[in-house]
């Protein structure tokens, strides 16, 4: 574990994570302006032939984003949505039943043989694809029937941010178009300038509690369970911290058990009863002595230190967080002694077969 005396080498300002994850409003605003013509045809599709299923093909930061999506559109649309297990088709060739289904590919490169390999047989299979991937001309991009390019412009550090922050937002606006839900629509266009807002808040009292820290549990419900994922991958990934993320009501069976005094928690509460759920995990835990840190739109929760959140429709909140947690790893990246743009054994795109 790096060094809590370590002096920082690098200015947390100047590094390409801190620039790139900056520009996650704007990255959202140019999907939203780019793709408002195909999420209007695709929601007019969707909402006249409705498929029995979706499926999602995506791997690291895009499989949480997928997460999210699942959440957005089995509460928005009631349609049964579940991952892909991509060895099923790169390894096993297995055969895929897809008619009448739903297949969203997404990607920050477009190019992993096995991504692609289960894209094709879902379409083979009679499933229509959409892809949402950062490079038009990948190959996944060409394998789409609707693409929906992320707009995010170059990501040049390994931990992808505004590309995963553009995700979410892509997801969002798909089931906004499907679903016609009102408060979802006229979120989305107040969320390039709360996520400015957003990457601005401090979260820098978790520094003191991370810094040394060996540990952890990152914990979320609901729509929030995604960006409890992402967090903890990039806590290994920049700041080479083991994290572990759980669902609160999960996080009370076996995990319970390891907690102690001091033990960190990392918890996204959403303002609705899922952000309850993690609110109750979070008392309990400080009840047992952890040091809790909460992102909390609800306000300052007593026994935890407070992590200043936004305001939304409680299903685009946690692309808020995620956002302020970004400065924060990237912060503590560099606290550590990392360099959070070159995290060792990583690159920047990963081809598994």
């Amino acid at each position: 574990m790096p060094s809590t005396l370590t002096q920082p080498l690098i200015n947390a300002e100047k590094t390409l994570m801190f620039s790139e994850a900056a520009e996650g409003g704007a990255a959202v605003e140019r999907f939203l302006t780019h793709n408002k013509v195909a999420l209007a045809r695709l929601g007019a599709r969707l909402q006249a032939n409705p498929p029995r299923s979706v499926t999602t093909v995506a791997r690291g930061s895009s499989d949480h984003a997928a997460t999210y999506g699942k959440y957005l559109i089995e509460t928005l649309t009631g349609v049964p949505t579940s991952t892909a297990a991509m060895s099923v088709s790169s390894i096993y060739a297995a055969p895929v039943v897809a008619a009448d289904s739903l297949c969203i590919a997404i990607s920050q490169s477009g190019r992993s043989p096995d991504l692609l390999t289960t894209v094709e047989a879902h379409r083979k299979a009679g499933a229509y694809v959409v892809a949402l991937v950062n490079d038009e001309a990948s190959p996944l991009a060409a394998l789409a029937d609707e693409l929906l390019p992320l707009c995010a412009g170059p990501e040049k550090s390994v931990a992808a941010t505004k590309s995963y922050i553009a995700s979410l937002g892509g997801l969002a606006a798909i089931v906004a178009a499907w679903s016609g839900d009102e408060a979802l629509t006229h979120g989305l266009r107040d969320l390039p300038a709360q996520l400015n807002a957003a990457f601005a808040l401090d979260w820098t009292p978790a520094l003191a509690v991370l810094q040394p820290a060996r540990n952890l549990f990152v914990i979320g419900r609901g729509y929030g369970f995604a960006v409890a994922q992402e967090a903890a991958l990039k806590l290994k990934e920049t700041c080479a911290l083991h994290a572990e993320a759980f669902s609160s009501a999960e996080v009370k069976h076996g995990p319970m058990a390891i907690i102690n005094d001091g033990f960190p928690i990392l918890g996204f509460a959403t303002s609705d009863t899922a952000g309850d759920g993690v609110r109750e995990a979070a008392q309990e835990f400080a009840a047992r002595g952890a040091s809790v840190l909460l992102a909390n739109p609800a306000g300052v929760l007593e026994n935890t230190v407070h992590l200043p959140a936004l305001l939304s429709v409680p299903a685009l909140e946690p692309i808020l967080q995620i956002q302020s947690f970004y400065r924060l790893a990237n912060s503590l990246s560099v606290a550590r002694g990392l360099d959070p743009d070159s995290p060792p054994h990583l690159n920047k795109v990963t081809k598994t077969v």
